[in-house]
């Protein structure tokens, strides 16, 4: 059993990230924006002409790639599965441009032998001149990887939406060939592609990547707490809590507090819960 805490610290990325006008487009049409074909509210993500960068393109800029497959890392790839997200964006992505960014694996946290490790990454992003435009952080459950001991311990639990009836909700049906475009924005991993790895592991078919399941909740907070204005949506943290098939129409459920927003995310077709504990921050 590989001691995965050894990795702490370490970068497993590092690049400069040419963005195009193209990338901003495929990734807002993997989300459904654009189903409005003459909406100025839709056309303004998905039209090159007064191109708009949506904020979760700060998972898309500078990805490191499904780097868990490498041997190198000793993770039992098959079985990974995304556990939380966070993203911090400081300042506005250009739709358009050169971006550094660098990715690092901030900690390692054993589970037990049968329940396997959290892997937290680090990926920040940088414009040219040096300044921070956006913090991702990244919560991977390797689940046939625990028991070797040492490491961080678990982080603190996000916080629940309030136990009442939400002030908004919002249906998005996700295409049935959502995650054959999404995967086009960098996460190629073959569990949301090919039918025999999907069932390899348990699902009656590929599954809809967790960051673009998160990406259509984000589009249902600007749709609904910012008027489609993109840029007010400047935060983001949120729990997976089960997968999507491509095709299902997602649920939003909307709560609005002091000085945030909490949100959750069912499959409305199967009535489960596939995002929680979701946090938002918009100025």
């Amino acid at each position: 059993m590989p001691d995965h805490s050894q990795l702490i610290g370490r970068v497993i990325d590092e690049q400069h990230s040419v963005v195009s006008e193209r990338d901003n487009i495929l990734y807002a049409l993997s989300l459904g924006f654009g189903s409005e074909a003459t909406d100025p509210r839709h056309l303004q993500y998905v039209y090159e002409e007064g191109l708009k960068s949506l904020p979760g393109m700060a998972m898309i800029v500078a990805y490191p790639g499904f780097w868990m497959r490498d041997p190198a890392y000793g993770f039992k790839w098959q079985q990974v599965l995304h556990a939380e997200e966070t993203i911090e964006v400081h300042h506005p992505l250009p739709v358009s441009g050169t971006l550094r960014g660098r990715t690092l694996i901030e900690d390692v946290v054993d589970r037990g032998a049968d329940k396997g490790c959290f892997v937290y990454l680090r990926k920040e992003i940088h414009d040219e001149s040096g300044r921070l435009l956006a913090t991702v952080l990244s919560n991977t459950l390797a689940r046939g990887d625990g028991g070797f001991g040492g490491g961080g311990k678990p982080r603190a639990a996000m916080a629940a939406p309030p136990d009442r009836s939400p002030d908004q909700v919002l249906d998005i049906p996700t295409l049935p060939q959502s995650a054959l475009l999404y995967r086009l924005c960098g996460d190629m991993n073959p569990l949301h592609a090919d039918p025999e790895v999907a069932r390899s592991v348990g699902f009656e078919r590929p599954i809809l990547h967790g960051r673009c399941t998160l990406s259509v909740a984000m589009r249902a907070l600007i749709e609904c707490c910012c008027g489609f204005d993109a840029d007010r949506l400047r935060g983001v943290q949120v729990r997976f809590s089960s997968p999507v098939l491509p095709g299902e129409t997602l649920r939003t459920e909307i709560w609005q507090g002091e000085s945030n927003v909490h949100f959750r995310t069912r499959a409305v077709e199967r009535d489960v819960v596939v995002l929680n504990h979701g946090n938002a921050r918009i100025n």
